[in-house]
């Protein structure tokens, strides 16, 4: 655990996260070399969608969003992630659990766009898929981490007039919007550029904290973060990070048998080097110690799992980023996370991606200590939503992959 121990100034860490935290959401929009779509009397973005057939229940959305006088607006800019209707049919017969089946008219989908969707709701779609800025496809950049992109959506006007979400547009491994493919691209119109999207793309609406503080099985991960936030003042914690809108991180989440088995294994060394002897009876004893969170609230194991050390395992296991698996390679790559603010020279963890068609069918990240790379937990169904998700769950501050071995950082 040499890594571990030299972590003298642990709450650097917490430093290089405020520092995202001032600078992801508000961070300054990236500039593209803007180029001309259409002649200045061409139809501008809410035109453009109305006259086409296929994109008729996104309009609908759009309408009922009260957006459609924005995006009319030509002597303003945007780019529009626009899902045609068999995704806006696949997204209303998933949140009408059912009742509205994918053999309806489009009638009754746009009815039930027009009766059940709040405005609100409307409005939180749309903004999430609006960028202001025309990106067109070519200057879409495939690099990792990928591209931030702010939206015209504001979560908390009453903390930031400027504050935005934003969103992922990337070319890597393919052309994406967050984790959902993109279909077509460079739609125009005079005031800014259509991408299509296979699904509907929806606002995050819950902080990472949130996640991960009422999931059964991340109970220790939980009691972990407790455990490395003791003794420290707030604003300076690991909960409060994952509680701050403005961050973007991504927590590779280790299950709670993930836990259970690396806690007994290290328990079990502990007591034999003070003394125990080897064998079932100790081990037995490190697994009955591990075999509840409240195991990073023992006093008899603070020497052990001291607040520094357990800190300096949960930031191994953060980026400074998000990452979608998408985004990650195909042949393993290693990236730093939160502990290189400490350990500047440290290799980081390694990343690999294998892909089906579309999605990720599985990825894996390595810990510099593990022997084997630990699973990423790829979602049962593509795009599987918060609360019940594994993979590439979005939040307000981030991103969430569980995943079933605790990463060693040597």
């Amino acid at each position: 655990m040499k890594y571990i121990n030299r972590i003298l100034k642990i709450n650097l860490l917490l430093i290089v996260a405020a520092t995202l935290i001032i600078a992801s959401c508000n961070k300054g929009l990236e500039q593209f070399t803007e180029t001309p779509v259409v002649p200045p009397n061409g139809n501008a973005l809410g035109e453009t969608i109305a006259a086409t057939s296929t994109d008729s229940l996104y309009y609908r959305l759009i309408t009922k969003a009260g957006l459609v006088a924005t995006i009319n607006n030509k002597a303003a800019t945007y780019t529009m992630f626009v899902p045609d209707n068999n995704a806006m049919k696949v997204f209303i017969n998933a949140i009408s659990a059912g009742k509205i089946p994918l053999q309806a008219p489009d009638a009754v989908f746009s009815g039930f766009i027009s009766a059940y969707i709040p405005a609100s709701t409307a409005v939180g779609i749309v903004s999430y898929n609006i960028a202001s800025q025309s990106l067109l496809s070519v200057n879409i950049p495939g690099t990792f981490p990928n591209l931030q992109y702010p939206t015209i959506l504001n979560p908390a006007p009453s903390v930031s007039a400027l504050l935005r979400l934003t969103t992922f547009p990337s070319t890597r491994n393919g052309a994406w919007l967050n984790n959902v493919p993109l279909t077509a691209v460079d739609m125009a119109a005079v005031n800014g550029v259509i991408h299509h999207t296979a699904l509907v793309v929806t606002p995050p609406q819950r902080f990472l904290w949130n996640r991960i503080s009422t999931d059964t099985g991340l109970t220790y991960l939980k009691a972990a973060i407790n455990r490395a936030d003791s003794g420290t003042a707030s604003p300076g914690t690991l909960q409060g990070a994952l509680l701050n809108i403005g961050a973007n991180l991504t927590v590779f989440a280790p299950t709670d048998a993930a836990f259970r088995a690396t806690l007994t294994g290290a328990i079990y060394k502990a007591l034999v080097a003070a003394g125990y002897p080897a064998g079932g009876d100790t081990f037995n004893t490190a697994s009955a110690l591990a075999s509840s969170p409240t195991v990073f609230s023992n006093p008899a194991l603070f020497g052990v799992l001291t607040a520094q050390t357990v800190k300096g395992i949960v930031v191994y296991h953060l980026f400074g980023n998000k990452a979608y698996t998408n985004n990650f390679p195909t042949t393993t790559t290693y990236y730093p996370t939160l502990l290189n603010g400490a350990i500047p020279t440290h290799p980081g963890v390694g990343l690999t991606a294998v892909f089906g068609v579309p999605f990720v069918s599985a990825a894996t990240v390595k810990g510099v200590g593990n022997a084997t790379a630990a699973n990423i937990i790829i979602n049962a169904s593509p795009l599987l939503p918060d609360p019940v998700g594994t993979s590439d769950q979005n939040y307000l501050n981030g991103i969430l992959h569980k995943i079933d071995q605790v990463l060693l950082p040597q």
